[in-house]
């Protein structure tokens, strides 16, 4: 499997890079104010483990063989990335997140994807909680096209957060995460 069709089912920690520096600094969350929209890059952590956070190997459960080469429903995998303002930035967080296959195609697989981000105080400090369904080409080794996944609750800055997360693959290991939050 390849590290993109790993990534872009993503959030971002979803899945699973972004634009080169933060749009906004949110504000506390309340019920009458939501957290200003941001961008963030992630880079999925090595699998080693010894990345700048640590966050240990990617595990795949009912990936395919050699021999079968394609998914099947129910195949799924978990991957972990850290998260920067910018690519040559420090880190501000990571992410989890755990992709299902639900539907294969002759052309295209639907995932499901689930992913939690922690941040660190920049630009926020809590967690965000996302999840959607994408679908991504088996016929192409051309990275996924941008895709939308929901942003679906948080804590601390972003307790109770709702919108949603555009994630771009940028090409060079990175993915641009831009988060856009509901008022």
């Amino acid at each position: 499997m390849s590290r993109s069709y790993r990534r872009t089912g993503v959030l971002g920690a979803y899945m699973a890079a972004v634009a080169a520096v933060a749009l906004g600094v949110p504000a506390p969350a309340s019920a009458a104010a939501a957290p200003d929209d941001f961008t963030l890059y992630a880079k999925e952590a090595p699998a080693d483990g010894d990345g700048p956070t640590g966050s240990g190997s990617p595990t795949e459960s009912g990936s395919p063989t050699a021999e079968q080469e394609e998914y099947e429903p129910g195949d799924a995998f978990t991957f972990a990335s850290d998260l920067y303002l910018s690519k040559t930035g420090s880190v501000v967080g990571r992410d989890g997140v755990t992709c299902t296959v639900v539907r294969t195609g002759t052309s295209s697989d639907d995932m499901l994807c689930l992913g939690n981000l922690v941040l660190n105080g920049n630009p926020g400090d809590g967690q965000i909680a996302a999840q959607g369904l994408a679908s991504f080409s088996t016929s192409s080794d051309q990275p996924p096209a941008p895709f939308d996944i929901a942003i679906t609750g948080g804590t601390g800055d972003y307790a109770d957060a709702r919108g949603y997360i555009r994630i771009t693959d940028e090409g060079d290991g990175f993915e641009r995460m831009e988060f856009h939050f509901s008022p």
